[in-house]
């Protein structure tokens, strides 16, 4: 073509051709036209060639003109260079195969770029309106259905599956996914664009057909399955695939079928959970029914359980004769698996690892709080409740309530709410303790309670610590709660979380129309949680509310139980968005904007807004134990702003990203660390950013270093309640006790080998990558003595056991990538060795990426992700096991304000030191 454009220097001579009445005389000119046109487009757009135009009624318009579509193609790329893209489409159209979708060129890609987005824009609406019969141009439909068909033969599966979901056409997205040479892999892309580009009615469509997929490939990949069916809400599908591989002769489906409700339960949708768990059916309870001759059965069970036809059996499991007849085996071992699920659908076999977990593996460094605590003035009532915030983000879930036993007249000072804060820390230190929860509280609980705390704010701070330790698991909690409401709205709504169980709503919402300013924000709170995610009509009643009341704390209140109740409905919540974000009433309009990121998840959608707004609630997904380091520069010199505020919430905001961080993945985490040590013991420091460093060294260290802030499953769902609570979280500013919502945020960093008894068996794997790239944080020896505070030189027994084991791990080094783990092989193999004495360290979502199971092992996972809970099938099941994470909890809580004996033994084992010897001579 460029030769040719040489040696033409104007297509005057073209353009006249096309007058002639010869055939062969215009297709010279439009073939050669065609092939210029890249060059002297504007010569044949100009004015002195009115000709070129006038004979598109003559060449394109002509039906008896047999190169009709070689003109549509000259006049279309003629428009497309003038910039008219919707005549150049058109004429492209017309130009029927001419129009060639494999060319290379600018034209080509923006014209099949528009072609796609016309199209997606009329199935789209098509589909919106419930219109099936809605035409579309079949020459339209056939420039995309030829672009598909070209990726799809090319391999270009991720491209076809991109238009395809964009087009809406389902028949090429299942041809590119059945076509595709890793049909899992492809699979999840597929989700994962659906998830981005359609609303929550279309990723149904496509989930549907994810699963159909799915079901028809030679070995279904059930653990995906359930998850796209949890997605759709269709728990039967579920439970029917669990009976089937729970009824499975082969150990390896029981394995499977565990592991499957483990990675449901991680997605924290208990209502769905609960439906599934109900509709597993139980075991028969009669016996086998009588085998007739001839009829097949395993060898196995005829040896055992053959019948004749003579052998007549009851329906009480007895024989026409009264003797009872033996129980079907297969069914005995249903029935013993069937409660092994139901435990973990429930979510109570995870809570009581996970409490294990923490418990066992908890390495909290208590001089920092001590020297937090000596650091801060009495007097000054903010600071020392961030201290007591900061103890129970510390050991959030660990049951370790030592720093509070051993100060309870350093306690007993708290008044008020810093009273309630002191009692409700509780909760969060043993949340998850389903068994003991109230037995735990009963000291500060309401008549009813053993003993009766008899202080309000202790009543109400225990039963707001009850909702913590039952947060979405408060079956055995809500009856308790309800009777004792007033004080208990925060806690029956954590425990309620989502059932949208109307009696309580109802209850609630008499306590709301109290018109008590306290009672009645925290009233808004729970309704939210409660109905969260429902996009119930009740969202209308809390608003109307919101208009009578004359409370800010009220309306603040509603305004964020409000937004809970449209979490992730998207469209649906667009009507009450909008009537918030107009709303005359700002607190009502800051309400609009949390419901509004709550009911979006994907950035993508509610980008116009972002200019405007801040929306927390996206940021989390991405930066929250991230170590992220745009979003650490970011922040930085928000440290150190001229607003203490702002000062205030970049040090909590820091702590966030660099949860889990190590200082040798980012050496900006031991200045951080050193940075909050000098403002806590700064005495010239201000308050707001004291608390904020204070809170801050909570959130670095929470739940013993164990765990970590994370708002996706592995599967990539949302986790209900982790949002839920750093969306109530950020709103600590207006009432401090809601700090405590940070903890349902927190998972653990644990690897968590299981067997078929779901105990925790010692297993190796290996973890490519430094020890010191995932340890803990070196523990506090000397504080730093830069204030003129005179603390005490302190030295803990476990400082002194640490190091030595670091003077042991040192002659240990030649393996020191080789760990293995206890309860949890710490895929961060927070990288001790072998870990012989059971200091098997936590793994971070970053250190997933270095774990590889041994070869030739004795266990092998029914899954590849190290993390989390991971079913083990014991390949040597002759060899005794040695089990992990046999550590009991037997803690029992602490009185605070009231004796220092209550509490467990084992629970004060973390200061305790070893008796002395007894007394002895020596002789050599």
């Amino acid at each position: 073509m460029a030769a040719a454009a040489t040696m033409v220097s104007s297509a005057g001579g073209l353009l006249a051709m096309l007058n002639e009445s010869h055939p062969a005389l215009k297709l010279h000119a439009l073939s050669n036209l065609n092939a210029l046109v890249d060059y002297f487009w504007p010569e044949i757009s100009s004015r002195p060639h009115h000709s070129f135009f006038e004979c598109r009624e003559s060449l394109y318009e002509d039906e008896e003109f047999d190169q009709r579509e070689l003109a549509a193609l000259l006049l279309s790329k003629v428009f497309y260079y003038l910039g008219e893209l919707n005549d150049s489409l058109s004429y492209a159209l017309g130009a029927g195969p001419r129009f060639d979708v494999s060319e290379d060129s600018d034209y080509v890609h923006t014209l099949l770029a528009k072609a796609i987005d016309e199209y997606a824009s009329l199935k789209t609406k098509a589909v919106e309106a419930n219109d099936e019969s809605a035409v579309v141009d079949p020459r339209l439909e056939t420039i995309v259905e030829r672009m598909l068909d070209k990726c799809i033969t090319d391999g270009k599966y991720q491209q076809a599956i991109g238009m395809a979901i964009e087009c809406r056409r389902l028949d090429k997205l299942e041809e590119a996914v059945v076509q595709s040479d890793n049909v899992h892999a492809t699979i999840n892309y597929c989700i994962d664009a659906s998830l981005i580009h359609l609303s929550t009615e279309g990723n149904i469509v496509v989930l549907r057909l994810l699963v159909k997929i799915y079901q028809q490939l030679p070995s279904p990949d059930y653990l995906s399955i359930c998850q796209r069916l949890m997605f759709l809400d269709e728990p039967e599908g579920v439970a029917s695939i669990l009976e089937k591989l729970l009824r499975s002769e082969n150990e390896d489906d029981a394995l499977l079928a565990f592991q499957i409700a483990f990675d449901l339960v991680e997605n924290e949708h208990q209502a769905f959970l609960l439906k599934v768990r109900d509709q597993l059916p139980s075991a028969k309870s009669q016996p086998l029914e009588p085998v007739h001759p001839g009829s097949a059965q395993p060898d196995s069970v005829q040896s055992e359980n053959t019948a004749t036809s003579e052998d007549v059996q009851m329906t009480d499991g007895t024989q026409a004769d009264g003797s009872a007849t033996s129980p079907d085996p297969r069914e005995a071992i249903y029935a013993e698996r069937l409660t092994k699920i139901r435990g973990i659908l429930s979510g109570e076999t995870s809570i009581l690892l996970t409490l294990q977990f923490l418990y066992s593996h908890n390495k909290s460094d208590l001089l920092i709080l001590k020297t937090i605590k000596q650091s801060v003035e009495m007097r000054n009532s903010v600071c020392h409740s961030a201290t007591i915030y900061t103890n129970a983000i510390m050991h959030a879930g660990t049951t370790v309530d030592t720093f509070l036993r051993e100060n309870l007249d350093w306690l007993s000072r708290a008044t008020n709410w810093a009273k309630f804060s002191a009692t409700a820390g509780l909760g969060v230190i043993h949340r998850g303790h389903l068994q003991q929860g109230r037995s735990l509280m009963a000291p500060y609980l309401p008549q009813g309670g053993a003993g009766g705390g008899g202080s309000p704010y202790s009543e109400g701070g225990a039963l707001y610590a009850l909702g913590l330790i039952h947060a979405n698991h408060g079956e055995g909690i809500k009856q308790f709660l309800r009777d004792s409401l007033h004080g208990a709205c925060l806690g029956l709504g954590l425990a309620a979380l989502g059932t949208a169980d109307n009696d309580i709503f109802d209850e609630i919402k008499n306590v709301l129309y109290t018109d008590s300013a306290v009672a009645g924000e925290a009233a808004g709170i729970s309704m939210g949680l409660l109905m969260v995610g429902t996009a119930s009509e009740k969202a209308g009643e809390m608003l109307a509310y919101a208009h009578e009341t004359q409370h800010e704390k009220i309306i603040r209140g509603l305004a964020m139980g409000i937004a809970l109740t449209v979490y992730g409905r998207e469209e649906e919540a667009d009507t009450l968005i909008e009537q918030m974000t107009r709303d005359q009433d700002p607190i009502l309009r800051y309400g609009g904007m949390y419901a509004l990121a709550l009911a979006y998840r994907e950035q993508q959608t509610i980008r116009p807004y972002v200019n405007c707004y801040t929306l927390p609630c996206q940021i989390w997904n991405f930066v929250c134990g991230t170590g992220l380091s745009e979003a650490i520069s970011l922040l930085e010199p928000l440290t150190s702003d001229v607003v203490d505020f702002v000062r205030q919430g970049a040090l909590i905001a820091m702590a966030m990203v660099m949860v889990q961080i190590s200082e040798a993945s980012d050496s900006r985490v031991g200045a951080f660390r050193r940075q909050l040590e000098k403002i806590i013991l700064d005495k010239h420091e201000d308050t707001m950013s004291k608390m904020g460093a204070i809170l801050a060294s909570g959130i670095l260290d929470a739940g013993g270093r164990n765990v970590t802030i994370k708002l996706l499953s592995k599967t990539k769902h949302d986790k209900i309640t982790c949002v839920v609570g750093l969306a109530v979280f950020s709103q600590f500013w207006y009432w401090y006790p809601l700090i405590y919502f940070i903890s349902l945020a927190f998972s653990p960093t644990a690897f968590i080998g299981l067997n078929y008894d779901l105990k925790v068996p010692k297993f190796e794997f290996l973890s490519h990558a430094k020890p010191s790239l995932f340890e803990y944080p070196k523990p506090t020896t000397v504080p730093t003595t830069t204030s003129a505070v005179k603390l005490p030189t302190a030295v803990l027994s476990t400082s002194v056991r640490a190091k030595a084991r670091a003077t042991k791990k040192e002659v240990e080094k030649a393996n020191a990538e080789k760990a293995e783990p206890s309860s949890a092989a710490s895929s961060s193999g927070k990288g001790k060795t072998s870990d012989k004495d059971g200091e098997s360290m936590q793994s971070g979502p970053a250190q997933e990426k270095f774990i590889k199971f041994l070869e030739n092992s004795r266990y092998v996972a029914v899954k590849s992700a190290p993390s989390g809970f991971v079913l083990l099938k014991n390949l040597r099941p002759s060899e005794p096991e040695v089990l992990a994470l046999t550590d009991s909890l037997t803690s029992t809580g602490s009185n605070v304000g009231a004796s220092a004996t209550t509490g467990s033994a084992s629970a004060m084992a973390v200061d305790e030191e070893p008796a002395p010897p007894q007394p002895f001579e020596y002789t050599s």
